[in-house]
């Protein structure tokens, strides 16, 4: 019946859509057939970037229109509209096309579901792909009832629910690609009947935990299948020797245990084989040389012992990734007489003995990795013999002798990292120059020599890394003409000169470490150059002259480290511009005042070893004054006990003015520790003070909150933490401890500016006491506010507003800080609303700084994170990227949109994640929107609430980044309200105009 009425509903869309177009123009009449589908699909789908400009009626011949192929008879047989940023459901009209064969609208923004209704109309297709979308629901059963398909790309989108026994059905299809969705249940075994598929991928969907079904083994013309993060356990199933077509075999990132199958010898034809991040077990036993066609073999991130073998390594590979094994050994020779080997990983086991002398010498050896093992003797002379060697990467070994003069004509190398080994001799010239290396590594080696004056020629070098060598000369002024140069590390060598002046031309640098040498001279003061220069070490070297006041004009310096030289005069006032989290001034010869904002007991050790720093000597550094004082004290002492011990009433004076006393004293030690981040309006006492039960305005898991009125009128909040920090709505390891959450806020806090992310303006350590000042917000915590009875303050422009702002903080802290910041612990309460209801993100106390992001997900050693709000690979693997944030901000915007909190008695035993995904995949929207919220804004409301389910999607591969959840927050907040809706009660949150809209076909 819904059927019915879904054909009847439709049969009278188009009916008004063909009585509108009998009035339109006659240029629009012009138009076969043809054209005025390809009109009403255009008019149903967004296009922001004006892709389809051409779909216009002026032009009247639709086979020169974007994207459309049409044959010998004008017909349209071809679509393809693939990374046009189009925006809207599938539009199913274009199916009506006689001659459609082919549709690809990759990598698009199309959504809501796919009906069986509307893939019926797709009878003609034999190629279709809609990979990469927003498409979600579970699979159409009916698309098997298409009977020409051979091609069918559904991957990158939301599908869920089990795979219909239906796909088993496909009469010619070829190639099926269903990864990277949300397909729960397992792989059935009705897909060994497709007889016809050569290529099955089915990766990196949250199937249940399951084994490979035997009947998989039937597909006889199988060539690859992909089933890679599938969570499939126990053994690849003894069927599958009869796939003799197989070339690749991926069945990496699970859970497969035992030994290589010995039959996989049998399957000839193999090209690839990809077992890796599996639990492999044992050797690798002989029988490879059955395998003549196989150019990739990885098996890396196993269990694998032994020895690795002569038959494999003669194998013509192009590839070969071993790494993280327990391998043990030498490397066989025969691995140098590989003609097409291109990369060669093997690092992370317990290999021995040297390189084979002529490795790189009979292949076009590209990327070599042995780091981690226990090689010896020299590297190969031949390791670059075909000028194609890119990384040259080994770390942590016991290589010894000169790096080979061969290496300078290697002028494609990018990475190279020779560091902790027994290198020595000097680096040959030409090694510094090369023109594509981006990271050089030679830290913690014998070399000696000078940086040569040719380094000016490495114009992508980002990183040098030359620590604890030999050294020796000065610093080339060539240097600053490496304009990409960010990290220039040369501590513990023997570098004599003075700091070049070309040094702080380098706009880029953050991180310059020349402690421990024996550089001499002034600073110079054209240092103010080095605008994002974090991290200044210097120590230990032979510095004179004055600290240039210079220094404190660097914005984002973090680290100042000038100790152990022969500095003098007074330090400079403008060092109280920076922001430091360490500063060293000691074992100099500097004298004069400690500046104010340094005179606190944080930074005592910062100025020992200064004789002449004496002053008014706050902090009892100066060892003269330091007896006066107590001198002085110790006669008051003996004073106040004289007169005590005349009368008993002098007596309980002296005890009241002694307590009074006291309590000043616990003052100043506050005040000594105290440490600012930004220009203060007021001093610490005002503070202190403030510290009363009465001014409590909350009390939370990590220790009180305090509203503290200042007496110039200004409100700060103040967060003193327990004394050990146990929260009862976040998980933690009992090892964590009040100080890493304290050090993590300051570190954090103390270095980034952003308008969404709440302001430290000070802190103090006072040993059990730790207090965190931050400006205070009137309006409390988005949970508070939304889960109680001031709900109601919170309307739909205020809580889409509160959701851009506090997304826009977190693609700050992604996107724009470098290393970029991992929160762990985005919540609703961790949201903080000022007196427009503007959103903060804060609680800083486990974020984490991701340093290389690009390599996949960092691992933690605990779980942090809120009960409802952590991201499921987090709780399982302890693994963390930004796309952990991603998740637990997803859990936010269905709070916001349906007023619940993350964990609310009323769901029962489900998350509040759990609850929307199933209510809205089994009654519809309307279940879950809070009835509070006005209706006139639902069509923003489901677009948020669809923005959100994107985001806790359970694979993170298939959530957003938060730079593009603003821009999606962005769309939706400037969407207008909606004419008219055509809503079947499943989540679709956009809705179809009158089609007697004539402005938007014309």
């Amino acid at each position: 019946m819904i059927m019915k009425h879904q054909h009847l509903h439709s049969l009278l869309l188009f009916t008004s859509f063909l009585l509108v177009v009998s009035n339109l123009p006659l240029q629009l009449h012009s138009l076969n057939q043809q054209g005025l589908y390809l009109l009403r699909a255009k008019h149903d789908l967004s296009d922001p970037s004006s892709s389809l400009s051409d779909w216009n009626p002026k032009h009247d011949f639709p086979c020169n229109w974007t994207g459309i192929t049409c044959n010998n008879n004008s017909l349209v047989t071809s679509i393809s509209l693939d990374s046009l940023s189009l925006d809207g459901p599938f539009p199913a009209i274009l199916c009506r096309l006689s001659s459609l064969s082919s549709l690809s609208l990759s990598d698009n923004f199309i959504n809501s579901t796919l009906s069986h209704t509307i893939i019926s109309t797709c009878v003609h297709l034999t190629y279709l792909d809609l990979s990469e979308n927003l498409l979600e629901g579970p699979l159409p059963s009916s698309l098997s009832s298409l009977p020409n398909l051979v091609y069918l790309n559904l991957s990158g989108n939301s599908f869920s629910g089990e795979i219909p026994a239906s796909f088993g059905n496909f009469p010619v299809i070829e190639t099926m690609v269903l990864s990277a969705n949300l397909l729960t249940g397992i792989i059935p075994a009705v897909l060994g009947n497709l007889t016809s598929l050569k290529c099955l991928q089915l990766a990196y969907n949250p199937f249940s935990l399951s084994r490979l079904a035997p009947e998989l083994g039937n597909m006889s013309s199988l060539e690859t299948i992909w089933v890679s993060g599938n969570n499939l356990i126990g053994e690849i199933p003894d069927s599958f020797t009869r796939l003799s077509r197989l070339t690749d075999l991926d069945v990496s990132n699970n859970k497969f245990t035992g030994p290589i199958p010995s039959w996989i010898f049998q399957l000839t034809s193999l090209v690839q084989i990809e077992f890796f991040n599996n639990s492999f077990t044992g050797e690798l036993l002989p029988g490879w040389s059955n395998l003549t066609s196989l150019r990739r073999f990885d098996v890396s991130t196993n269990k694998f012992t032994g020895t690795i073998p002569d038959e494999l390594t003669q194998l013509p590979l192009e590839s070969l990734n071993l790494y993280h094994n327990q391998l043990e050994g030498l490397l066989p020779e025969n691995i140098a007489l590989s003609p097409n080997l291109f990369e060669l990983r093997i690092f992370n086991n317990r290999l021995t003995g040297s390189l084979p002398s002529q490795l790189g010498k009979n292949c076009p050896l590209g990327t070599i990795d042995v780091t981690g093992n226990s090689f010896s003797g020299r590297i190969p002379e031949s390791i670059c013999e075909k000028g194609v060697l890119e990384e040259l990467i080994l770390l942590d070994n016991m290589f010894s002798g000169n790096i080979p003069e061969s290496i300078v004509k290697c002028r494609s190398l990018s990475r190279v990292r020779l560091g902790n080994n027994r290198l020595s001799g000097e680096v040959p010239v030409g090694l510094w120059g090369l023109p594509h290396v981006f990271l050089l590594d030679l830290h913690q080696n014998s070399f000696s020599g000078n940086i040569s004056h040719l380094i000016s020629g490495a114009f992508n070098l980002s990183t040098l890394m030359i620590a604890k060598n030999q050294f020796s000369g000065s610093i080339p002024n060539e240097v600053g003409l490496v304009g990409n140069l960010i990290e220039f590390s040369a501590n513990g060598n023997r570098l004599s000169g003075s700091v070049p002046e070309g040094l702080f031309n380098l706009g880029k640098l953050e991180t310059l470490d020349l402690n421990n040498n024996e550089i001499s001279g002034e600073i110079p003061v054209g240092i103010r150059g080095l605008k994002e220069l974090n991290e200044l070490n210097l120590a230990n070297n032979r510095l004179s002259g004055k600290i240039p006041d210079e220094i404190g004009e660097l914005p984002v310096l973090n680290y100042l480290d000038l100790s152990g030289n022969s500095l003098s005069g007074k330090i400079p006032d403008g060092l109280q511009n920076l922001k430091l989290n360490k500063l060293n001034l000691s074992n100099n010869q500097l004298t004069g005042n400690i500046p104010s904002m340094y005179a606190k007991e944080v930074y005592k050790d910062s100025f020992i070893g200064n004789p002449g720093l004496c002053g008014d000597d706050p902090l009892g550094i100066c060892p003269k004054h330091r007896r006066h004082k107590n001198s002085g004290n110790s006669w008051v002492l003996v004073f106040i006990f004289v007169i005590a011990g005349i009368v008993l009433i002098v007596g309980f004076v002296w005890f009241v003015f002694k307590y009074r006393k006291f309590r000043k004293i616990k003052k100043k030690t506050f005040v000594v520790k105290w440490r600012s981040f930004h220009k203060l309006s007021f001093s610490e006492l005002d503070i202190v003070d403030c510290l009363k039960e009465d001014n409590v305005i909350g009390t939370g898991a990590s220790g009180k909150v305090y509203k503290a009125m200042l007496g110039n009128g200004e409100v700060v909040a103040v967060k003193k933490l327990w004394e050990r920090s146990i929260r009862d709505d976040t998980i933690y390891s009992s090892a964590d401890s009040m100080k890493d959450e304290f050090e993590s806020e300051v570190e954090t806090l103390g270095r980034i500016r952003h308008k969404n992310i709440v302001r430290l303006w000070c802190c103090c350590n006072a040993g059990k006491n730790k207090l965190l000042v931050y400006e205070y917000m009137p309006n409390g915590s988005l949970g508070d506010v939304l889960h109680s009875a001031k709900g109601g303050m919170l309307d739909w422009p205020t809580r889409l507003k509160i959701a851009l702002d506090a997304a826009e903080g977190l693609s700050y802290l992604h996107h724009d800080c470098d290393p970029s910041i991992v929160h762990r612990d985005v919540k609703s309460n961790n949201i903080l609303l000022d007196e427009d209801f503007g959103a903060r993100i804060a609680d800083f106390g486990v974020a984490k700084f991701i340093r290389a992001l690009n390599k996949g997900p960092e691992s933690m050693s605990v779980i942090a994170g809120s009960c409802g709000y952590i991201a499921p690979e987090y709780a399982y693997t302890l693994r963390v990227n930004e796309k952990s944030d991603t998740y637990s901000f997803g859990v936010v915007l269905l709070e916001l949109v349906t007023g619940k909190a993350a964990i609310d008695q009323q769901l029962g035993e489900k998350d509040l994640a759990t609850w929307v995904c199933s209510s809205v995949d089994q009654k519809g929207v309307d279940l879950v929107i809070d009835p509070n919220l006005d209706s006139h804004y639902k069509e923003q409301i489901c677009k948020v609430l669809d923005i959100g389910i994107v985001c806790i999607s359970p694979l993170p591969i298939n959530r957003p980044s938060m730079r593009r959840v603003v821009k999606m927050l962005q769309e939706a907040a400037t969407d207008p309200k909606p004419k008219a809706t055509k809503n079947d009660g499943k989540l679709s949150p956009y809705y179809y105009e009158d089609v007697s809209d004539q402005a938007s076909l014309v």
